[in-house]
């Protein structure tokens, strides 16, 4: 039986099991012994409380949850220590457990949940020795199957955590497999040593968006002539000119029982072989270069598949059959993954602008119609998936002709990682969807010019870091850059100083810690002319966040000269300065029906410089006589004002600092008021 809801708004009640009301109690006891002064004078309780939630490890918002965020805690709940992929066998290296560590890293980086990433890293360190060899991983087999897992080792890769270096040299030898990869004449890769001369669809998923995002990061540009060739070949031997849909596989030997022998194609249509290819190419796009040649051709391809998905959609269900263009014929039904990795690339899609926005009805109509015929609440408060296929392939032992009878007669599992991955892919599109119109058409730029602070890449070359939207260690914005993002605005960075020009099309200006002398040789300091091309960029409308840092980290006096042209002067006392993780040493309260940070009760900011604040100018969080937060309207814009870069990725990924800490939450808070929504 399956749950009913509205596509448009894919939230509904949560489970609340007695462990979620002993958490809220928890949290509430916790608050009140911090403001009671009993209890103050009692640290052990205190600290009892304390640990007792990081113990729980439970998100503040489990009541109300998302459906990714739900089905990531009930995948979790059965997966306690390890991914079993096949049931009954040792967990092992395989490309299932890699479809649901990307999963879990999209719900990490949408709820800032740091217990998602701890899962992730939990689990690759079963696998990955100091030495970056990979335990169960069998290099000579060469199987593209092999290669997923390796998307959570690149974001592992990273991140700030000691030991880093062994998730790369892990990546290194995935990507020494493709390169080495068995290759058609044409230049395709073999899916398998094992399955000489044949491309099949799932291999353009199971590598290419890591091979992309691989090249991205380890300046391997040739290589994405190669990424493009794999998606041409497809094209040019599988897809059907009067379906416009994909054949499974292809086999360029044409030697194959199931291959057509004058065109080598296998002889049907399957659902999840076409997602497959569907969310290769969403994927790769992220990651390849948007001067690169090839890359209008990838978009076309998308452009050309999508129609095909719409037509094949059923018109009562909303979903998709497990042979797409059979749904009439006797035995076929309703399935689960490919119709999760079509709602999944239509959305995104979408939302990148590769496919006209009347392509989302189809994804809500998609999607609703998953809710209902797939998806299953428990006795125990988590929910299942249902009618996912467990496999499809082409030959091996025993041998699978391709037949509409073979694709029929695989198992249908529920709950089955094939399934599961793409509903939380889809699940986190739609999610994104309901609020993507937010900052629709606006530019969020950060400064790169007065805060121009450098280190060494993962390629040892020099590159610019620290609040900037590409830094995904704790030092950077890219979470906060995420959060924009899916509200619909658009990142730019400011590498010169500002000008009319440069700021034309900007709505959201961020300026952070200006450079001191002892970081940078030569500094940029706030200039007169600066200030008054930003002051006159936001009195016609432009928002300007300033944050400063305390005195010892900030070039203080001439960033004080902009604050002061809208009330606002940085003093020269800091606070909150934590000792190691006395986290409580950083706590701020957030008051409620504050103008800014409407959902956001607590956060942590350390070692900030406090404010003076006079009109224009508002302060809008204070402590203890100090002022911590203004904001001011001045002509047509706002400008808001803090003593600290305190929204960066240390302090909104939800890895180091207390989940009773929302910074998350406030990240989100300041990126909608800064865009405008009401």
């Amino acid at each position: 039986m399956g749950l009913l809801s509205i596509a448009e708004t894919p939230e509904i009640e949560a489970p609340t099991t007695l462990s979620h009301q002993f958490f809220k109690i928890l949290c509430k006891l916790y608050l009140y012994s911090t403001k009671n002064s009993k209890f103050q004078s009692n640290m052990n309780t205190k600290k009892l409380f304390f640990y007792l939630l990081l113990a729980l490890n439970l998100p503040l918002g489990v009541w109300g949850q998302t459906y990714s965020v739900w089905m990531a805690e009930s995948f979790m709940s059965r997966h306690k220590d390890s991914i079993a992929v096949k049931e009954g066998k040792p967990a092992g290296w395989d490309y299932e457990q890699g479809l649901m560590l990307k999963a879990l890293e999209k719900v990490w980086y949408r709820t800032g949940d740091g217990k998602y990433f701890e899962y992730i890293r939990h689990d690759l360190d079963r696998y990955i020795q100091k030495d970056g060899s990979i335990r169960t991983y069998k290099y000579d087999e060469f199987n593209l199957d092999n290669i997923p897992t390796g998307r959570a080792l690149l974001m592992l890769a990273q991140q700030s955590q000691p030991d880093k270096e062994k998730y790369q040299k892990a990546a290194d030898l995935l990507w020494k497999q493709i390169e080495n990869q068995p290759k058609t004449n044409d230049g395709g890769y073999w899916h398998k040593k094992r399955y000489p001369f044949q491309m099949w669809l799932d291999g353009l998923f199971m590598c290419e968006p890591f091979a992309a995002e691989y090249s991205k990061i380890f300046n391997k540009p040739e290589h994405f002539n190669d990424i493009a060739k794999q998606f041409a070949l497809i094209e040019k031997y599988a897809v059907d000119a009067k379906t416009g849909l994909v054949y499974h596989g292809y086999d360029e030997s044409k030697e194959q029982k199931w291959a057509d022998k004058k065109t080598g194609l296998s002889p049907h249509f399957w659902s999840r072989a076409i997602g497959w290819y569907a969310m290769a190419l969403v994927d790769v796009l992220d990651y390849f270069p948007e001067n690169h040649p090839e890359r209008a051709n990838l978009i076309k391809y998308l452009q050309r598949l999508a129609p095909a998905l719409i037509k094949y959609q059923d018109p009562k269900s909303g979903v998709w059959y497990q042979m797409i263009a059979l749904g009439t014929r006797k035995g076929n039904y309703l399935e689960a993954s490919g119709s999760a990795m079509f709602v999944y690339t239509l959305a995104k899609g979408v939302r990148k602008g590769y496919l006209p926005a009347t392509y989302l009805a189809a994804a809500k109509k998609g999607y609703a119609g998953m809710l209902k015929e797939f998806v299953e609440k428990e006795a125990d408060g988590t929910i299942s998936l249902n009618k996912t296929v467990s496999v499809g392939g082409l030959g091996g032992t025993p041998y699978r002709d391709g037949s509409y009878e073979y694709y029929l007669s695989e198992p249908i599992r529920k709950n089955d990682l094939k399934g599961l991955g793409p509903f939380i892919f889809a699940s986190v599109e739609m999610e994104i969807a309901a609020e993507n119109s937010l900052g629709k058409g606006k530019t969020v730029a950060v400064d790169n010019y007065f805060n121009n602070e450098f280190r060494k890449d993962l390629n040892g070359n020099q590159e610019s870091f620290h609040y900037t939207w590409d830094d995904r260690m704790h030092s950077g914005f890219w979470v906060w850059g995420q959060i924009f993002q899916e509200l619909g605005a658009k990142l730019k960075t400011i590498s010169a100083a500002p000008t009319a020009a440069n700021l034309k099309d900007v709505n959201v200006y961020i300026i952070v810690d200006p450079d001191t002398k002892k970081e940078t040789a030569k500094p940029n300091f706030v200039q007169k002319s600066d200030i008054k091309v930003i002051s006159d960029w936001v009195k016609t409308g432009g928002t300007l966040i300033m944050m400063a840092n305390d005195t010892a980290n900030c070039e203080i006096p001439h960033f004080n000269e902009l604050a002061k042209a809208f009330g606002v002067e940085f003093t020269n006392k800091s606070r909150n300065m934590v000792q190691g993780t006395k986290w409580e040493q950083g706590r701020v309260d957030i008051p409620a029906g504050n103008p800014v940070f409407k959902n956001t009760k607590l956060v942590y900011i350390k070692e900030l410089v406090t404010l003076n604040v006079h009109a224009p100018a508002k302060t809008i969080v204070s402590e203890g006589g100090d002022n911590i937060i203004a904001t001011a309207k001045v002509g047509k814009g706002s400008v808001f004002i803090v003593g600290d870069p305190w929204l960066y990725n240390e302090y909104t990924d939800g890895r180091r600092i207390p989940i009773i800490y929302e910074n998350f939450s406030a990240a989100k808070d300041l990126a909608k008021w800064a865009l405008g929504v009401k």
